[in-house]
């Protein structure tokens, strides 16, 4: 019920955006609150985004601001008309975007979202606050200097069946106390193989991801920079290595992986290895004492489970061979049609808990939730988890797929 108030909340600033003159300033809100939030909707065609640039208020619109909307590996740009509206069409439903702008001297971005597979998606870019997006064209001096990984910046791995869904839950540092400028953009690639990376909820706009390559740029505010990206890695055989080079120093290695019966994880850079029991289930954490910038990391994981898919193939293959017989008219591809669209539901859904799972990690560790609700909460996640990678199962949905905005 709570989750359906804050739709008819959304839904409510939605409507205000279609409206092209409105009442005294004064009574208008401050919009930079919605700012990024994507809004589903179904006035729009399928495949369909809206970005409407404004200042403070849904009537102060900047006209002729040039918007990109970055779609996949793709990067697209449109210009906003005379009501503020940067209009794009044709977009694949399914796919991951983002919307961004420079406005007043600043970058403002919209959160990660999927084109759906119905209607469009609007949503407002706002001018950010003084102490909002990073700033673009040198406004804002920073002394140079470096930032580190710190605080509980750790890799999660976890595990469906034989394939890995990997978390990097980072937090940049700059223990100064005022901003500075790294040498360079802070910029690596995730390790081949990786599939729909996204970057999480509650990352800072600061940080971009293009395909494989995640881009940070400066400068960096005293204090934390989160920067979360989780992406799949597909089945390949029971012993796995995940190996990643990062640009900027890591003040204190911290590797966690679910624990699985016969699982081992070993690394150059751990100097001690444990596991820790979890609500639901056990962990394995190797932890080191820092590693240098641009130095590899290599985890190894031995004992992964492996399923024999033989049995799933002959499966498949007779069931090819009765549907050859059966008749392929139009019952066959409505139901078709009504697989792919829940296919859809359950890789959204799943996204959706994997973000209020990161949000709930991030709480506990603010200490801005109390023990009895977090644990009580996180094992309401990971249940309605198993249950969605259960069915995604049972209709071919492949691990890792669906991780996006």
């Amino acid at each position: 019920m709570k989750a359906r108030r804050v739709m008819g909340v959304l839904l409510a600033a939605l409507a205000v955006l279609s409206v092209s003159a409105m009442p005294a300033r004064a009574q208008m809100p401050d919009v930079r609150q919605m700012s990024g939030i994507p809004m589903p909707v179904n006035d729009l065609q399928t495949g369909s985004v809206v970005v409407r640039i404004v200042r403070t208020t849904v009537a102060d619109v900047v006209v002729g601001q040039v918007v990109e909307l970055q779609v996949a590996d793709k990067a697209m740009t449109a210009r906003a008309d005379a009501e503020g509206h940067a209009k794009f069409d044709g977009l694949t439903p399914g796919a991951s975007a983002r919307a961004s702008t420079v406005l007043d001297g600043r970058r403002v971005e919209s959160q990660p979202f999927q084109i759906p597979a119905s209607g469009g998606i609007r949503l407002i870019l706002a001018a950010a606050a003084d102490s909002g997006a990073a700033p673009v064209g040198g406004q804002i001096t920073a002394a140079p200097g470096e930032v580190i990984l710190g605080g509980d910046s750790r890799i999660q791995i976890e595990f469906d069946d034989d394939a890995l869904t990997v978390f990097y839950i980072f937090a940049i540092v700059n223990s100064g106390g005022s901003p500075v400028s790294p040498k360079s953009e802070l910029v690596f690639d995730l390790p081949d193989g990786a599939q729909q990376p996204t970057l999480l909820e509650g990352s800072s706009t600061q940080a971009t991801l293009r395909g494989r390559r995640v881009s940070i740029a400066g400068p960096f505010a005293p204090g934390s920079t989160p920067v979360q990206i989780a992406f799949g890695l597909p089945p390949a055989g029971s012993e796995r290595q995940l190996t990643q080079v990062l640009p900027l120093a890591w003040g204190r290695v911290q590797v966690m992986a679910t624990k699985l019966p016969g699982l081992s994880m070993t690394s150059p850079a751990f100097a001690t290895s444990s596991e820790v029991p979890g609500d639901t289930h056990a962990f394995l954490i190797g932890t080191g004492a820092g590693l240098a910038p641009s130095k590899e990391l290599s985890v190894t994981l031995a004992g992964v489970p492996s399923r024999n898919r033989s049995g799933r193939f002959v499966a498949i293959a007779l069931a090819v061979l009765v549907l050859i017989g059966g008749a392929w008219g139009a019952a066959t591809a409505s139901a078709r049609t009504g697989d792919l669209a829940r296919k859809a539901e359950l890789e959204q859904r799943r996204t959706r808990l994997m973000a209020d799972l990161v949000k709930l990690e991030n709480q506990q560790r603010a200490a801005t939730i109390d023990a009895a609700r977090y644990a009580n909460r996180r094992t309401e996640l990971f249940a309605q988890l198993e249950r969605v990678y259960g069915e995604l199962d049972e209709r071919g949905g492949a691990p890792g797929e669906g991780l996006v905005a």
